[in-house]
């Protein structure tokens, strides 16, 4: 009996430790998007698809943004968006101790450590279907680009065949004037669901704790 009570002692803290354990993620790659290429609902439907992932995986309590940037009326840049840090993927990994070291060279954002909200890796370069194109909407410095020329798809709002989205690369690889850039490679061919996937995208990206 105090065999039988020992060990399922052990089984309640191994559980809880998994809860712990899951509680501690502030990142993650969205393992599917609302399904509408780059049409989000703007920042406030992208968060809250972010929020809603994570709540499925069994992270509650936090709040959730999407790093995108925008350029309709007063831009806004995604580094802006995401708080302090440091954040920490499903699996444990530290993937960046600041915004400054998360659009440093020292990152640890991979194709290994950039994962789901269930800490699934996502399929890149070479795998069937390529989903390594990432929305962000952003330069290499997480800022919104500003001139002629859409890169947020009308600032989230559209799935039409105009317009384009400026990606980057989960997986570090790939074409494009930035191809191992994490948030900067190239821009969409559209804004549609089959315009991203046409050009090795879903219509993810990345979503980051603030608290």
């Amino acid at each position: 009996m105090k065999r039988t009570i020992k060990w399922l002692a052990a089984i309640s803290i191994v559980a809880a430790g998994g809860i712990a354990n899951a509680q501690d993620m502030s990142f993650f790659l969205t393992s599917k998007g609302p399904g509408d290429g780059a049409n989000l609902e703007g920042l406030d439907g992208a968060d809250a698809h972010c929020t809603a992932l994570a709540e499925a995986a069994g992270v509650s309590g936090k709040t959730w943004r999407a790093y995108l940037s925008t350029t309709g009326g007063e831009p806004i840049n995604a580094r802006d968006r995401i708080g302090d840090g440091p954040w920490v993927n499903a699996n444990g990994v530290q993937v960046a101790s600041d915004v400054d070291d998360l659009h440093s060279d020292d990152n640890k954002l991979s194709k290994e450590n950039s994962v789901s909200e269930e800490g699934d890796p996502i399929q890149g370069r070479g795998d069937t279907p390529n989903r390594h194109d990432i929305l962000t909407g952003a330069d290499l410095m997480g800022n919104a680009v500003t001139g002629d020329g859409d890169t947020t798809c009308s600032d989230w709002t559209s799935s039409s065949g105009d317009g384009s989205a400026l990606v980057g690369h989960h997986d570090r690889t790939g074409g494009g004037a930035n191809p191992t850039s994490w948030n900067s490679a190239h821009g969409s061919r559209g804004c549609g669901q089959a315009d991203l996937q046409g050009t090795g995208g879903d219509g993810l990206y990345y979503c980051f704790a603030i608290d």
